[in-house]
């Protein structure tokens, strides 16, 4: 293969637009991912409330990328890369392929960060992936269907007790979706049970909901939430997690436990271990989130080579937000055409800041944007047509547009199947050990690897 090799990780937002950016230059593209599938991962909390369906905000990334002729796509979760050799290594169930690049571009963004307390997770699930989400809607369905059984109000109360960890868009938005679940979309298809009491309990370390988006908004998302009968507890630090409750100290010094059995954890992120290990060999600094300091440009020292976009680096305080790995992955791909065809490469990462956006409920949202401020209806609005826009495909924004009229104008909700495999599948593959592979090749990987083919 004689032209230029362009290795890109992680099919987000920053991998999947930085991909559909080099579609017409003169370089070979090698996609390496450890799902098969782009995630739109703003709307997860819509599947884990039965709004929208999995293929609606995650198609298949061979899909997406069909027609693009210059991208090899493979299947696998990268376990080393080697700045020296310029070679990446990935493996899938117990099968290495090796991959050498002239560039490279990391994009796989960040998990969920417990602070430390990575048991909580087995608790509280966090929403970074399509399978965090399915767990939580099975669990947040699942704890309506066992209170129906319950005869005991202390355990019916236990059930029909739900707690979000974190206050920031995510954390709002499932918060409020929950509370339109139980006082609007359910209220009439229980017998013993009365969906209405359940109480819906957001927390948040910070002294109020929503910083990033000001005091004034912040504040008009509380009080949308609680006249739903949303509680919200700020100044509040979780400190401990387990099967049925959770423990809360305030800034003032005293402890609450709160009992419930479905917890969902929106606070905190942590970036991928790729950061922490390409920053290590190229001698840049980590941060406590486990980001990777890069230079204007994205790349890092000495190695110009190599960019990092999205939530793996760090640089100018930069959000954490899909917009900046949008523009960091668009960005990367500008650079490296301009290499090839011998234009300045100079110009430092700028980003454009669009604003944030945050749905409270149906018809409610709130909008920063630039120096303008909106809350209400006219937000809500904002935030449907940008979701829609970014939606990968005209059948998806179609069918998402249908579900979310099902959902908003009337009470269904037309995603809520759920199955015993979905809340326990993730514990039984902890017990099985990371060591384990459902299946194991008699046909192991040769060792020489081969520019933009499997070894």
């Amino acid at each position: 293969m004689s032209r230029h090799h362009v290795v890109i990780i992680g099919s987000g937002f920053g991998g999947l637009f930085a991909t559909q950016k080099l579609k017409r230059a003169d370089v070979e593209i090698t996609l390496i991912s450890r799902t098969s599938h782009h995630l739109f991962q703003p709307l997860l909390y819509q599947v884990a409330t039965g709004v929208l369906s999995t293929g609606e905000i995650a198609p298949t990334t061979r899909e997406v990328l069909r027609r693009q002729r210059n991208v090899t796509t493979l299947l696998g979760d990268v376990t080393d890369i080697d700045l020296t050799t310029k070679v990446v290594t990935s493996q899938v169930l117990g099968r290495a392929t090796k991959t050498s690049y002239d560039s490279l571009i990391l994009a796989t963004g960040a998990g969920q960060s417990y602070f430390g307390n990575d048991h909580f997770s087995n608790f509280a699930p966090g929403m970074k992936s399509i399978d965090d989400a399915l767990e939580l809607r099975a669990r947040i369905f699942g704890a309506f269907e066992i209170a129906e059984l319950q005869t005991d109000p202390e355990d019916i109360k236990l059930l029909q007790t739900f707690v979000v960890v974190g206050a920031g868009p995510t954390g709002v938005e499932m918060a409020g979706q929950i509370a339109e679940l139980a006082h609007r979309s359910l209220i009439h298809e229980y017998r013993n049970i009365d969906t209405r009491k359940s109480r819906i309990i957001l927390i948040d370390g910070a002294p109020a909901i929503l910083p990033t988006f000001g005091e004034k908004l912040g504040a008009k998302a509380a009080k949308r939430l609680t006249k739903m009968g949303v509680e919200i507890k700020t100044n509040a630090m979780v400190t401990d997690v387990d099967i049925d409750g959770i423990v809360v100290k305030y800034a003032d010094g005293h402890e609450e436990r709160i009992g419930a059995v479905c917890k969902i954890w929106a606070a905190g992120v942590s970036a991928s271990p790729l950061a922490a290990m390409v920053g290590k060999q190229a001698g840049a600094e980590v941060d406590r989130a486990g980001r990777v300091a890069v230079l204007p440009d994205l790349t890092l020292p000495d190695h110009p080579e190599v960019f990092v976009v999205g939530d793996m680096a760090t640089l100018d305080k930069l959000p954490g937000v899909a917009q900046v790995a949008i523009q960091g992955g668009r960005y990367a791909a500008q650079r490296i055409m301009d290499r090839l065809n011998g234009k300045p490469t100079d110009k430092p990462f700028h980003y454009h800041d669009k604003g944030n956006l945050a749905t409270v409920s149906r018809f409610s949202a709130v909008a920063d944007i630039g120096r303008f401020q909106f809350s209400g209806f006219f937000a809500w609005v904002i935030w449907l047509a940008v979701h829609l826009f970014y939606i990968i495909g005209f059948k998806k924004r179609l069918t998402t547009l249908l579900h979310w009229a099902v959902s908003f104008l009337g009470r269904s909700r037309s995603e809520r199947a759920v199955t015993e495999q979905q809340a326990t599948a993730r514990e039984a593959l902890e017990l099985l050990g990371e060591n384990w592979n459902a299946f194991q090749p008699s046909h192991q990987s040769d060792e020489k690897p081969e520019k933009g083919r499997p070894g």
